[in-house]
């Protein structure tokens, strides 16, 4: 979150505001009935919720729920990571951009260097969580130079690094498409000194196009959002803390389920209402996008609902 946007003074929502536990729960559960197989708790960053070890736990216990993941930064995991994995969380990513201390530094805005990452990534592997897989936001002329270091620590380590080209999410990280690394790019960096190839997906609407190292060692991913777009394939639903639901990572609108939800509504209601929503999706922002479209389209921030 912007340190320039979200400072001391910035007015955060009132708790009530939020979804509590049981009426993320309940929204996971008809998500399931409807269809859904896998659940990711993201952000934002999800370990600054309290307690959210408690609603891991609600989750994993539904029926039908056959992955339970999360994406953090990994600034707090140290102390989450074995509540976390009792509770029933099966997956674990983690961001992080670069091993370079400064690079990393100057990603996150001066607040916090690498080691505390790592400390995150070695109480998670000590709680039984693997392959862990590490998301790196390639960025020209920012970290792109440090690429290989890290698909060299992760392929050491037993992690699968996905790298991610650089993408307009929100509109507050100024973004260029003369930023972007293209996928391809990656790879063949990453290729000259770890050799590659390809290897097909795991489950239809996989969004990383999967490599791995020729001599066994592991493998890594690229998503490549920018210059091969998967909209087609995509089968993505996102829940926002306050209820709203997206159909698109770049949308701008969600529809409410924290008001039917509080209203009285039942389980049939609000599962036609989102039925209905998905029915009538036709996202496809990443087909479309353009420096003029990325400049002048209003997206809804990426810290309010994640990768």
């Amino acid at each position: 979150m912007p340190a320039d946007v979200f400072g001391e003074r910035y007015r955060f929502l009132p708790k009530e505001q939020l979804l509590t536990f049981e009426e993320i729960t309940r929204l996971s559960r008809i998500l399931v009935s409807l269809g859904a197989l896998k659940i990711r708790l993201t952000g934002g960053e999800p370990l600054v919720r309290p307690g959210i070890e408690r609603l891991a736990a609600q989750i994993a216990r539904l029926p039908g729920v056959e992955d339970l993941a999360m994406t953090t930064n990994g600034y707090l995991l140290a102390s989450k990571a074995q509540a976390l994995k009792d509770a029933g969380l099966r997956r674990l990513t983690v961001s992080l951009d670069s091993l370079d201390d400064e690079v990393f530094k100057r990603l996150n805005g001066q607040r916090v260097g690498v080691q505390r990452i790592l400390d995150g990534i070695t109480a998670a592997e000590a709680a039984g969580f693997a392959p862990i897989k590490i998301n790196t936001v390639v960025q020209r002329g920012v970290n792109d130079h440090t690429v290989v270091e890290l698909a060299r620590f992760c392929r050491e380590r037993g992690h699968i690094v996905r790298f991610i080209e650089y993408m307009d999410v929100g509109t507050l990280n100024g973004w260029k498409l003369e930023q972007v690394v293209p996928a391809e790019e990656l790879v063949s960096l990453i290729d000259a000194e770890l050799p590659l190839e390809p290897v097909g997906g795991n489950y239809p609407g996989e969004v990383a196009m999967r490599y791995r190292y020729r001599d066994g060692g592991g493998e890594i991913g690229v998503i490549a959002s920018v210059t091969k777009p998967f909209c087609g394939g995509c089968t993505r639903l996102r829940l926002s803390p306050d209820g709203s639901l997206y159909t698109c990572l770049f949308a701008a609108i969600g529809t409410d389920l924290r008001q039917p939800l509080r209203s009285g509504a039942s389980d049939d209601e609000i599962r036609q209402v989102i039925a209905g929503l998905w029915q009538r999706r036709d996202d496809r922002y990443s087909e479309i996008r353009t420096s003029q479209t990325a400049a002048h389209t209003r997206k809804v921030e990426m810290y309010q609902i994640g990768g």
